[in-house]
């Protein structure tokens, strides 16, 4: 079997697999979640109010620091809706495997062990959104 028919077999594999499943589910209900959507509307509406007040050569520094109040109390509604909660952990572990899956292929074609070659979760360097390793 070739390599790029093998590719496909792992694409089937990875559909099949909890966390794309979950991560599919998890994306339904915050499509379908009727307020979540309308926050994620008028979060697109304040900041694109922030970006045309931002390119202004006069700036209204008070309307920009309302602007992004707003913008941020809606982002934490957002942030705190069930429905994006859950996406955002199926999101999560769903990119925890194709990290797993990227990192054996890469490492493989560097010639290392396929048995043994695996993603190492590694520092980014910017700990102001650290949750600890």
């Amino acid at each position: 079997m070739d390599v790029i028919a093998l590719a496909r077999e792992l694409g089937h594999a990875i559909q099949q697999d909890e966390a794309y499943i979950k991560h599919q589910l998890a994306q339904e209900n915050a499509d379908a979640d009727a307020e979540l959507q309308r926050l994620i509307g008028e979060f697109n509406i304040k900041r694109l109010t922030i970006n045309e007040e931002a390119a202004k050569k006069e700036k209204d520094q008070d309307k920009l620091t309302k602007a992004n109040k707003e913008m941020r109390e809606v982002y934490s509604q957002i942030m705190s809706n069930q429905n994006m909660i859950a996406y955002n952990e199926a999101k999560q572990a769903l990119d925890g495997v194709l990290n797993r899956v990227n990192a054996i292929i890469q490492q493989s074609a560097q010639g290392a062990d396929p048995d043994t070659a695996d993603y190492t979760e590694s520092c980014g360097g910017n700990c102001s959104a650290c949750g600890g390793c």
